[in-house]
């Protein structure tokens, strides 16, 4: 019986509130983190908090000790290695489920993008470990739109033709949780898909609408322009940011997200009702 679970990420988008929820479901939660006074200052008396690394063996190790699951939200550059040393420690730990936030666009025809190679070889390093695992493969979070809105001037990177099914990071949380209650969730791959799907520009001009509402328009930058400033000013971040944006400006969703809604139950908020929990939470 699952009753501890750690949640590696979380203080990020998707681990917050996923940790958040276990809790309230009854479960022990520990987080492990890099900066312990960051975490305690997110949350409250009942969680428990441990310092360290999920690329340190040693404090991961420590960490996972006497927890009966493991929830990676991590991403990032640490996000392969994050789940190969979980897998590499759970089967001798005891541990008796994992599960691992990938993506909605995580597949065999992706692997030429970069971060859906890793994603791949975490997936493929947690399901071979013998532990029991549920992976979460979610698409864009209404939590994101925040972010292609800097100074209350909104700008996208290429045309981002693509429909896009949005999801809130809440209804994630939920899901995960369940899945720890249900046995029919164990060895199981999951789409999360939002009840509305919408193109990226369309679902930033109704964010913008309500919380922008002096904007006119939102700006766009062909992803070559992009690449070519980040290579001539050597700025990084731009240029991740343009091949990150071109990959998804050509890459749809894949998969079908029925069995994760008739066993999780199906993510029901819209861009609207999100919007108004923001407000009413004077976000």
């Amino acid at each position: 019986m699952i009753k501890r679970i750690l949640v590696l990420g979380g203080t990020g988008l998707f681990g917050k509130p996923t940790a958040i929820q276990l809790k309230a479901d009854g479960f022990q939660v520990r987080i492990l983190a890099r900066d312990v006074r960051k975490a305690q200052n997110i949350f409250a008396d009942g969680y428990e908090i441990m310092e360290g690394d999920v690329t340190d063996l040693a404090s991961l190790e420590k960490a996972m000790t006497g927890c009966d699951g493991v929830h990676i939200s991590i991403g990032g550059a640490v996000d392969q290695l994050s789940a190969e040393n979980v897998a590499a420690l759970s089967p001798k730990l005891g541990v008796e489920r994992i599960s691992y936030v990938s993506g909605a666009t995580v597949a065999e025809q992706n692997r030429w993008f970069p971060m859906a190679a890793q994603k791949l070889e975490a997936e493929k390093e947690i399901r071979s470990c013998g532990v029991a695992y549920t992976i979460f493969c979610p698409t864009w979070p209404m939590e994101q739109l925040a972010r292609f809105t800097q100074d209350g001037k909104p700008s996208l990177i290429g045309k981002q033709p693509l429909p896009v099914h949005f999801f809130a990071a809440q209804d994630l949380a939920y899901m995960v949780s369940k899945s720890y209650q249900l046995s029919e969730a164990r060895n199981k791959r999951f789409y999360v898909y939002g009840p509305e799907a919408m193109t990226l520009k369309t679902a930033l001009e109704r964010y913008c609408a309500v919380f922008h509402p002096e904007v006119k328009g939102i700006s766009t930058m062909p992803v070559w322009l992009v690449k070519l400033l980040g290579t001539l000013t050597g700025n990084e971040m731009l240029k991740f940011a343009a091949n990150l944006m071109g990959y998804f400006d050509k890459t749809p969703e894949v998969g079908d997200p029925a069995e994760a809604n008739q066993i999780l139950g199906a993510p029901a908020t819209t861009l609207d009702a999100w919007m108004e929990s923001l407000k009413s939470k004077g976000m």
